[in-house]
């Protein structure tokens, strides 16, 4: 039995195991491909451009493996597994994962937890090797890879957790490789502390079992700084603004009920700031270009949920 949206993945998936996200975009699985396209992808079989952005191939490996669930279909099987087989070889020294693999060009070799990145190949990884939500049918000599797999990934987020003035605080959307400090990405994505990324760490450490020393100390302090990070009294707005290039502008406005952070803070004043593809930070958001403010997400409410009520949850579970 064929499943059409697992038949288009085989079709994009590299000869290595990962998949590509072409222009930059996740892939739509949902549209008909056509013939022209289908020739194209078979001759890009050896291109080395798969990636992790974006849930590419964690996306792909979960929906190939519940699709194998439904049909019996090897071939969607064999494929994840060649999937995860990739992310397993993906992993850096340090025990993280850049953006793409093989390539390491500009700040593609970075660690990434830019958006989740590496974040979801730990969760996929932490799958696997609790045979839980459906990897138990996968291959079980992939299991102890995947093991293995979850344990350098936590001793790389902990060797990665930013010390400022010898204190523990959080994570940066990116970092370096070789020296584990945050690293600049694109030109508006300087090295910082991620008052979003971050969140995404916490709440994967927060379920390991019987959580260590070292992963509570990391959980406590993460979350101490998430907390004297939020910015009270104001919020964002989107307004109409037929002055700016497409009509629309973001600003922000005072609201004494609303509680955001920013995206990215100073890494030793703790102070948010905004850049835009100039690449200089500045204070405000009003000071970046129009583009740059209605096309990112500079503030947000990100901690909220897990300071008000996850991690009091894990806290009483597992104590401090």
């Amino acid at each position: 039995m064929k499943d059409s949206i697992a038949e288009r993945m085989l079709l994009y998936q590299r000869n290595n195991g990962g998949w590509p996200q072409p222009g930059g975009n996740a892939i739509d699985y949902n549209k008909t491909l056509p013939e022209s396209l289908k020739a194209t992808l078979l001759a890009e079989k050896n291109n080395l451009d798969a990636t992790i952005d974006d849930q590419a191939t964690t996306r792909e490996i979960t929906t190939l493996v519940s699709t194998y669930k439904k049909t019996h279909n090897l071939a969607y099987l064999q494929a994840a597994e060649r999937g995860i087989n990739y992310l397993l070889t993906a992993q850096n020294l340090a025990g993280g994962w850049g953006q793409f693999y093989p390539d390491t060009s500009s700040y593609r070799k970075h660690i990434t937890f830019n958006d989740n990145a590496m974040m979801d190949v730990m969760w996929l990884m932490k799958s696997i090797s609790e045979r839980v939500n459906d990897f138990e049918i996968v291959d079980k000599t992939l299991i102890p890879g995947a093991q293995v797999a979850v344990e350098k990934g936590i001793s790389c987020i902990l060797k990665t957790q930013f010390i400022q003035k010898g204190k523990l605080t959080v994570w940066g959307a990116q970092h370096d490789r070789k020296t584990l400090l945050p690293a600049k990405a694109r030109a508006f994505e300087l090295a910082s502390l991620s008052g979003s990324e971050s969140v995404g760490i916490v709440r994967f450490l927060m379920a390991v079992d019987n959580p260590s020393p070292e992963i509570k100390k990391a959980i406590n302090a993460a979350v101490a700084w998430l907390d004297a990070s939020k910015i009270v009294g104001i919020k964002t707005q989107d307004i109409v603004d037929a002055t700016q290039p497409k009509g629309k502008d973001r600003i922000v406005v005072a609201d004494p009920n609303s509680t955001v952070w920013a995206r990215f803070y100073d890494l030793e004043t703790n102070k948010p700031f905004f850049t835009g593809r100039d690449s200089v930070p500045r204070a405000t958001l009003a000071e970046i270009e129009n583009e740059r403010r209605v096309g990112y997400a500079y503030y947000g409410t990100w901690p909220a949920k897990l300071l008000s009520t996850e991690y009091p949850n894990w806290v009483q579970k597992w104590g401090r």
